[in-house]
């Protein structure tokens, strides 16, 4: 698990104090709680982009946060030189949880496929952040199983 500290915090507000236009990308975002958090503590977002399929997920973004920019699949963005790809850059934090049946403790189907399973789309997380390239990142995500 990984957490963001206070003295994290500190300089990213410091850092939001000397710009205009901090932006954020979640992947996976589902109801926007990356938002929501980020908004309690006091850190000013100016665009948030947001990377969901799930449609009652969006929609409850989209009225809690009306201004958040949706992008859809996580596979599309940052890659290929198809228009159908979405491109972003100066991004400030990175923030995302991808699935994590295959790999959780917890999970009552011991597929044993891991990454490989139905918890791949961390990869998408991991080649993202190599391609964006944010100031910050944060992952979450469960305990794994061995």
């Amino acid at each position: 698990m990984i957490y963001l500290t206070m003295p994290m915090l500190s300089v990213m507000r410091a850092e939001a104090d000397n710009r205009t236009d901090m932006r954020v990308l979640s992947l996976f975002d589902g109801i926007s709680c990356g938002q929501l958090s980020l908004q309690r503590l006091g850190v000013d977002v100016s665009r948030y982009y947001a990377s969901e399929i799930d449609e009652y997920a969006m929609s409850v973004t989209q009225k809690r946060f009306p201004k958040t920019m949706q992008l859809g699949d996580v596979a599309k963005i940052g890659r290929g030189q198809s228009s159908e790809y979405v491109y972003l850059d100066n991004i400030d934090l990175l923030l995302g949880g991808s699935p994590c049946q295959s790999f959780s403790k917890s999970y009552s189907s011991k597929d044993g496929k891991g990454f490989d399973g139905s918890s791949k789309l961390f990869w998408e997380y991991v080649r993202i952040l190599r391609e964006v390239k944010p100031r910050y990142f944060l992952l979450e995500n469960v305990i794994m199983k061995q």
